[in-house]
């Protein structure tokens, strides 16, 4: 029995660790492996499960993009002849003050809000309806921006003025499962004339603060009483999500390189159409 249930954890930490990255919403699909595979646990247990294991797939962005996020760095030997061993990294830390900033959105309304979003929105028919839109909207902004050479290259050129409308397009993941956190950024980075790198490396650390606060969030409002199995599932989906994340990132890092967003595009309007026909005809 614990055995079969750690299998299920096993599995819900390979779909998160995919979908948390690309832009397929890992919280869509999260709803919907719930409805074929239901780990055997309280519904409030699960309800922080699936939240808490995205600190595996935060962690994989850590440590992939640690010299990227990094502030602190060690002086070199010239400096340290002037009594220098560390300094701080400006850019960088421009860099975190722009993600604190696009986070203020989600982290404000979405949080005071996540209880009314859960229970007006989390359902197979709003994820669908989500899958389906900004799957319309892949499609149709890369066709727009074909053959344009993006406005914005490196995150450094990034105005605040543009990071608070990426947070923007952040808190409609926020209040829409199914939209996909990094697909919605990514498709506001895109309309603002970022390029597809840029814009998905920004996401990747969009989501740290944000992921992190909500995991945190939950587990705060669940409370550390586990039982042994529960920390079993926990463990289990945490690692797993996080190997998988790391597979997942570099796999995306390599594809924008050469190809665009337009084939999630299309299989988010693919999954979105099977889940319509699948919960209004078949269940």
């Amino acid at each position: 029995m614990m055995l079969f249930e750690l299998l299920k954890a096993f599995l819900f930490g390979v779909v998160e660790g995919i979908t948390e990255w690309l832009p397929i919403s890992s919280t869509g699909h999260m709803i919907l492996l719930d409805q074929f595979v239901q780990l055997d646990v309280s519904k409030d247990f699960y309800s922080m499960f699936e939240v808490v294991i995205q600190l595996g797939a935060i962690l994989a962005v850590v440590v992939i993009y640690w010299h990227k996020i990094w502030p602190f760095h060690q002086a070199d030997k010239n400096a340290h002849a002037q009594g220098i061993w560390r300094y701080v990294d400006k850019n960088i830390m421009i860099m975190w003050l722009k993600i604190f900033i696009a986070c203020l959105p989600a982290g404000l309304i979405g949080v005071a809000f996540n209880d009314t979003f859960e229970r007006l929105f989390y359902n197979p028919t709003c994820v669908a309806i989500a899958l389906i839109v900004f799957g319309i909207a892949f499609i149709l902004i890369e066709d727009i921006h074909k053959n344009k050479q993006p406005k914005i290259t490196s995150i450094a050129e990034l105005s605040y003025y543009t990071v608070v409308l990426i947070g923007f397009f952040q808190l409609i993941a926020a209040v829409f499962p199914g939209t996909s956190r990094s697909g919605a950024t990514i498709v506001g980075a895109l309309i603002l004339g970022v390029s597809r790198t840029v814009a998905t490396e920004f996401t990747f650390f969009l989501a740290i603060p944000v992921m992190f606060g909500a995991a945190l969030f939950k587990l705060v409002k669940f409370g550390f009483s586990f039982t042994p199995l529960e920390i079993w599932i926990l463990v289990v989906g945490l690692v797993t999500a996080f190997i998988t994340s790391i597979i997942a990132i570099k796999f995306l890092m390599q594809y924008i390189k050469k190809h665009t967003f337009k084939a999630f595009g299309w299989y988010r309007i693919i999954l979105g159409l099977l889940v319509i026909a699948y919960f209004w005809f078949v269940k």
